[in-house]
């Protein structure tokens, strides 16, 4: 289980709905990237190197 001690978790930009699909992204910590729920911030997190998040990103962002 990767440590998440110190992330700083930001909401996502992308989250709509009025709150009710909110993701929240933490991007601080040296190799992880850490993706969760807004809505249940004591559940599971999904975890990312750096260089599979920024191709997720890039992906999602490609029309």
């Amino acid at each position: 289980m990767a440590d998440l001690t110190g992330a700083i978790w930001r909401k996502s930009t992308r989250s709509g709905n009025g709150g009710s699909t909110c993701v929240e992204v933490a991007k601080n910590l040296p190799e992880i990237v850490g993706v969760r729920d807004s809505k249940d911030q004591y559940g599971p997190v999904l975890t990312f190197g750096p260089a599979a998040w920024r191709a997720f990103v890039r992906d999602v962002q490609t029309p």
